[in-house]
């Protein structure tokens, strides 16, 4: 089965064949689900509830079954205040899950989400097909380098400070033009290290207030003129269960309305705990999207 897997999921034509599906849901009226398959025990919403092999592997299978194009594997935790762990840690919650995954379903999308370019690239290796980075390099100065080495598609997203300290009254003039400015210059960047496929992530709840998240969920569209896919990762953020005075387990409601926003203002994928509800605010899109084709057209 390793055998299998390494030439099904490790071949660079697979890689191209990833790549161009995530240009068709920039350039379509399709959009991308990333199911979140956290194997860390202090993630802010489901720390825990997948820490074991056999559980994650399940729950990311069951990922796939409900849709989601790919899964996010992630063996750090990010929340705010969060405390690293390291690399070795982190590849061994990550490493049994992405093995476990590709021999069940070869097919299937897997990025890893990852700050560390050890991480990084052993995840590669394994059969990863992008990588998801909440410090646009800012944590490991050798991750851009490997990502354009291995030659796969990169998340890129916007965060002021560091997970232990990014809440910690961050403070913007113009958080749309500020963090705007800096994807222009981010994306330079990593054309210099190599990275071909960049995805933009506005890095909603990573150094915002909750008057800077909403602004970027409005004027979401403002990043069109990248020519890029926007990632959009609301999923049970405090963005929504603090306004709404609920607990994370309580704001699916919340995060399917920020979902329906975030589609109508041009986003490509959306990165979710709850792959099936996602994938039906996804399909309710696609028909509105479709009658306004119909009027446009008479």
């Amino acid at each position: 089965m390793n055998n299998l897997r390494q030439v099904t999921m490790r071949d660079i034509t697979y890689i191209d064949k990833f790549r161009e599906g995530l240009r068709n849901f920039h350039k379509s009226a399709d959009v991308g689900i990333m199911g979140i398959l956290n194997v860390t025990p202090d993630s802010f919403y489901d720390g825990g509830i997948n820490f074991s092999v056999e559980t994650a592997i399940a729950s990311g299978l069951k990922m796939k079954r409900d849709g989601a194009d790919i899964v996010d594997i992630g063996g750090a935790s990010s929340r705010p205040g969060a405390q690293s762990v390291s690399a070795s840690e982190e590849w061994s919650r990550v490493e049994p899950v992405l093995n476990g995954l590709l021999d069940s379903a070869p097919e299937m999308n897997i990025s890893i989400d990852t700050y560390r370019a050890e991480v990084a690239h052993k995840a590669v290796k394994a059969g990863a097909v992008l990588i998801n980075d909440i410090s646009a390099g800012s944590l490991d100065p050798e991750l851009l380098y490997a990502v354009g080495e291995a030659n796969v598609p990169y998340v890129l997203m916007h965060m002021r400070g560091r997970p232990d300290n990014m809440q910690i009254d961050p403070r913007y003039g113009d958080v749309v033009s500020e963090v705007k400015a800096w994807f222009k210059m981010k994306i330079s960047e990593l054309s210099q290290a190599g990275v071909k496929d960049v995805i933009l992530d506005p890095g909603f709840g990573f150094g915002k207030r909750q008057e800077d998240n909403y602004a970027l969920l409005n004027n979401l569209c403002e990043f069109s003129e990248l020519d890029l896919p926007v990632l959009v990762g609301t999923s049970r953020k405090s963005m929504i269960y603090n306004a709404l005075d609920c607990q994370p387990s309580e704001a699916l409601n919340g995060t399917t309305a920020t979902h329906a926003w975030a589609l109508e203002r041009g986003a490509s994928l959306l990165r979710v705990h709850d792959v099936r509800e996602a994938r039906e605010v996804v399909a309710l899109h696609h028909h509105l999207c479709t009658v306004k084709s119909i009027e446009k057209e008479n």
